[in-house]
């Protein structure tokens, strides 16, 4: 069987576990192949099929994410490493990155609450080299990957990664304050409905947050304070529904939030000054 023989074959199993059947399956015959899909797509078309295609097809067709299987996804224009110990970073993210580097002037610090693969913080540093950062998780596993992650895009030498809890007394006394903070909490309801690859692939503890998914906003909008210099600012993500009830919280607090949308026009972060 040839490559575009496999692929199609491919799509067609896939076709019943996920709307991208046809992407899914070029994007895990690449990686089969040890190449880009761009590259697949040019010259690898009619060379016998690799082994273990199959195999990768398989995971696939059990929900299991593609990031998972090739290990990487691409977010802000790098690639990163992402394990089952990190949330897939996703494109909806991407508007808390166009409003940092609105916000960020040519030098800064920045720190990404919970980090995860380090996406946030390691897109901001990507495209602003007079800024440094750090990156907290709870996670150890997660916070692993985001140091492999900064060494690999050359970004080692501005980041600093520390191994923190947000819930525990203390978390953040010896971090110093931020001009930045950029932050992607659990903010799924515990009920929701949600894909079976998110609900039995992704990390729980970087998902849900309570029956409304506000735990996480309620424990550290309060602490922001402690953390932001004079005229800095918070960019949080949020679920599309949420704009108002966060809102409420971060004027609890003392402050002033403003609302960004994504790509599809949904709300998807709060501006908090």
């Amino acid at each position: 069987m040839t490559v575009a023989e496999a692929i199609r074959a491919a799509a067609e199993r896939l076709a019943a576990t996920t709307d991208t059947a046809r992407l899914d399956a070029e994007l895990l015959m690449a990686h089969a192949l040890g190449m880009s899909r761009s590259d697949m797509l040019l010259r690898a078309m009619r060379d016998p099929a690799p082994e273990g295609f199959a195999t990768l097809i398989e995971r696939r067709a059990e929900h299991e994410p593609v990031a998972y299987i090739t290990g990487i996804a691409e977010f802000y224009g790098i690639t990163l490493a992402v394990t089952p110990a990190t949330l897939i970073p996703r494109g909806d993210s991407e508007t808390l990155i166009d409003a940092a580097l609105e916000l960020a002037g040519e030098a800064g610090r920045a720190i990404d609450l919970g980090t995860g693969s380090g996406a946030l913080l390691l897109a901001l540093l990507a495209n602003r080299a007079g800024w440094h950062g750090v990156g907290v998780d709870a996670s150890a596993d997660a916070l692993a990957a985001a140091q492999g992650n900064a060494a690999t895009l050359g970004l080692a030498d501005r980041s600093a990664w520390h191994h923190r809890d947000w819930h525990a007394p203390g978390w953040a006394d010896d971090l110093g304050t931020f001009d930045l903070i950029l932050c992607n909490p659990p903010y799924v309801e515990a009920d929701a409905a949600l894909d079976a690859q998110v609900r039995q692939y992704e990390p729980a503890s970087a998902l849900f947050a309570g029956p409304e998914g506000l735990d996480d906003y309620r424990v550290l909008i309060p602490q922001l304070g402690k953390l932001l210099v004079p005229g800095g600012a918070a960019i949080f993500e949020i679920g599309h529904a949420q704009a108002e009830a966060v809102s409420a919280i971060a004027a609890s607090a003392g402050f002033t939030p403003s609302l960004r949308h994504d790509l599809a026009e949904r709300p998807r972060a709060l501006i908090l000054r």
